[in-house]
């Protein structure tokens, strides 16, 4: 990736975070199997997700984020993830003068 000569972003910098901890777990072959998205979000996500212990709620959550049926989660599907988590955490970090 290039960089120019200001620095990146908080966001550009968390963008570009995102895609380094999925091709973390996913390595060369760029998808997830349920083990690597299991690895994933109890490493990487378990302020936001309780860490799943039980494969009833692991199956269900692969189930709902692979959308094509070929059993791996691929980038964009893992994106879905990263939406849906980061939507319903969204009011954590609301500011107090914004709730009124």
């Amino acid at each position: 990736m290039k960089r120019s000569q200001r620095s990146m972003s908080d966001l550009e910098s968390a963008m570009v975070t995102i895609i380094r901890v999925f091709h973390k777990y996913s390595g060369h072959k760029c998808k997830l199997k349920k083990a690597e998205l299991k690895e994933l979000i109890n490493n990487e996500m378990s302020h936001f997700i309780t860490k799943i212990q039980e494969n009833d709620t692991l199956d269900e959550l692969f189930a709902d984020l692979d959308q094509n049926g070929d059993l791996e989660i691929d980038f964009q599907e893992f994106i879905a993830l990263i939406a849906m988590v980061t939507s319903a955490c969204n009011e954590l970090f609301i500011p107090i003068c914004h709730q009124h």
